[in-house]
């Protein structure tokens, strides 16, 4: 039973806030319909597991599969986020379908593991195999990336602010400027993130597809 673990106060069960969380409270907001859920402290894994609709915010770390096979909705995390975040589970082939994730600290390896839809916005760093198997949707990431970006993608975007190391299955097409760009960064605006900062937008890229041992349709677009 709730109440035999936490001390409750107040009925709005349609917005729920958690003080003193830790990193061991598992599932929170595991399919969520909707309404919201503000976490005070740190996550353990599956936040935000399946989720269909509405919003929670984490105001410490969050742990493994963060948002993993989420639909819709919105998540935030001020600090950092474990590996797999908005992937599929292990063994599934469908990842993050819908919604927007936003991270503003670093995140660790297979974000966006078979991703079909979605944004997954990244203050920070992330780690080895960013994008992998990715579907679909969009992946920016405004600090450093780790080994094998892309790996075996089939479609979407990665969005990146410094230069990766890719491999030899991604082709260099050149110089870009690209009209979709501004109409994505100003979809941004209402975040409470340096994504809604007018001045770190842009449209002039190097752009690279792949991953050409796949489909190839996928692209990683470079802040030039």
């Amino acid at each position: 039973r709730v109440d035999e673990l936490f001390t409750l106060d107040g009925s709005d069960a349609q917005n729920i806030v958690i003080k003193n969380s830790v990193d061991n409270l598992d599932f929170i907001g595991k399919d969520l319909d909707g309404g919201s859920i503000s976490v005070v402290g740190d996550v353990g894994a599956y936040l935000a597991f399946g989720m269909n609709a509405g919003e929670i915010k984490v105001s410490g770390n969050v742990g493994l599969y963060a948002a993993c096979e989420m639909k819709k909705g919105y998540l935030e995390v001020s600090g950092n986020a474990g590996d797999f975040l908005g992937a599929a589970l292990p063994g599934n082939k469908m990842g993050m379908k819908g919604g927007t994730i936003l991270i503003k600290g670093n995140v660790g390896e297979r974000v966006g593991d078979h991703m079909r839809r979605g944004n997954i916005l990244i203050e920070g760093n992330a780690g080895d195999y960013c994008g992998s198997r990715m579907t679909a949707g969009t992946i920016a990431v405004m600090g450093q990336t780790g080994r094998h970006l892309g790996y075996a993608m089939r479609r979407g975007t990665l969005l990146l602010w410094n230069q990766p190391s890719l491999s030899a299955s991604f082709n260099d097409c050149g110089a870009h400027t690209l009209a979709f760009l501004p109409i994505l960064f100003a979809s941004f605006k209402l975040l409470n993130s340096r994504f809604a900062d007018a001045s770190i937008a842009f449209n002039r890229v190097q752009r690279y597809a792949g991953d050409m041992s796949e489909m190839g349709r996928g692209e990683v677009l470079v802040k030039l």
